[in-house]
């Protein structure tokens, strides 16, 4: 957003809300005529019908999760939404974002990643045709255009102030959202003073979790994927010390078998890394193997095209770090973790990972794999998580 300094003027609205404009009164001789201003052509004016034009058909679980958010709309309530990867939870909101369109209220889906962004944008377009839906992002061409459906990143919220009637949060865990005390303000500043809060996410904090298991928070979970597959299990593999095998130059030999099984099978996968660093170690090495392999990192000026190649099936295989471990779906991969061991890769990290794989109703099963140098409880929780969503699934009758 630019450099602001301390006596640098910041500027707020102070008149009307924007786009609804109050009824205007006209005095004429011996009589009053109230007339209403035509609403500008970007707003929902029909309030008869639906301005949602999907047609598909949500799951038993899909359908449970939208009924509470049209309830949190309808009441202004906050409710998270604890679903699976690959649940369908963007599906689940189409209906409650078509109940407040209608009553014409101003909608925002925060997301802490750019990439989700770009990914939700289109979708939402689609199923919305008769409506302007902004998305906003460091460098978006929408950021002053004002819509009744918004996507942005939780820093462009720093941008609004009791603006949106309802608040949808994506990946509510992710970083840096869950770790930025000011991003969090931002959500709050956005909103207006009654507001719906709906909080997505297939992993959440302990604290949250806790809460739901108590009954202090309001929620609703779907612990099965809309297809009635379960979610794929990671398997850990040892593979020596990685670390010390890339420095010398070489890939560890279980990492190289397993790409090369990728690249002669023609299968698409996502290999990630825990360090930029070991990345940029890493690539030459990989593209011995393949010329078409490329990495990507949160950095990168070229990580959109990229990630737009993969999607295009452009690219066989990409490198990346934790930057894609959420929002963005390849439909028919494998992917494969190296040093799963490391820090950075927290059980929800693992988790969402693993969430990559299986996720299209085409391709619904799919490899994941943790190669470490030694477990960790990271990794054992990430494993346990994802096989009580599957017992829980079964046992609801949500997965065949």
């Amino acid at each position: 957003m630019g450099r602001v300094s301390s006596c640098t003027s910041l500027y707020t609205w102070c008149g009307p809300p924007v786009g609804y404009p109050p009824k205007t009164t006209i005095k004429v001789p011996r009589q009053k005529i109230i007339r209403k201003l035509p609403p500008p052509t970007n707003l929902p004016t029909k309030l008869h019908h639906s301005y949602l034009t999907w047609e598909g058909e949500l799951s038993p679980g899909q359908k449970l999760a939208s009924q509470a958010a049209i309830e949190a709309v309808n009441t202004k309530t906050d409710i998270l939404i604890w679903a699976v990867c690959g649940a369908g939870k963007t599906e689940v909101l189409f209906e409650a974002i078509d109940k407040a369109l209608l009553a014409r209220e101003r909608i925002c889906i925060a997301t802490p990643r750019t990439d989700v962004v770009l990914e939700l944008a289109p979708r939402f377009r689609k199923v919305f045709p008769q409506l302007k839906v902004s998305a906003l992002y460091g460098g978006s061409e929408d950021r002053h255009e004002y819509a009744p459906l918004t996507i942005s990143t939780t820093h462009q919220l720093m941008r609004f102030e009791k603006a949106f009637d309802v608040m949808i949060v994506d990946e509510v865990d992710a970083f840096p959202f869950s770790y930025d005390d000011s991003l969090q303000w931002a959500v709050k500043k956005s909103t207006k003073h009654e507001t719906a809060c709906l909080f997505l996410t297939a992993t959440p904090n302990e604290k949250w979790q806790a809460e739901c298991k108590y009954g202090k928070r309001n929620y609703v979970k779907i612990p099965a994927r809309y297809h009635r597959r379960p979610l794929p299990v990671p398997a850990f593999k040892w593979c020596g010390d990685w670390k010390k095998q890339f420095g010398k130059g070489r890939i560890p030999k279980m990492v190289e078998a397993w790409v090369k099984e990728r690249l002669n099978s023609d299968k698409q996968a996502l290999l990630f890394l825990p360090h930029i660093e070991l990345m940029e170690k890493a690539l030459p090495l990989f593209r011995k193997l393949h010329l078409g392999i490329e990495s990507v990192h949160a950095e990168d000026p070229f990580r959109k095209e990229k990630v737009e190649k993969m999607r295009q099936k452009k690219l066989p295989l990409l490198l990346t770090t934790t930057i894609l471990e959420r929002g963005v779906t390849f439909p028919n991969i494998d992917v494969a973790v190296i040093g799963a061991e490391d820090d950075i890769f927290t059980e929800a990290a693992l988790v969402q990972i693993a969430g990559r794989v299986g996720r299209s109703s085409e391709f619904p099963t799919g490899d994941i794999t943790f190669f470490h140098h030694g477990r960790t409880k990271a990794m054992i929780k990430a494993l346990i998580h994802i096989d009580n969503m599957n017992k829980e699934a079964l046992r609801k009758g949500l997965i065949d």
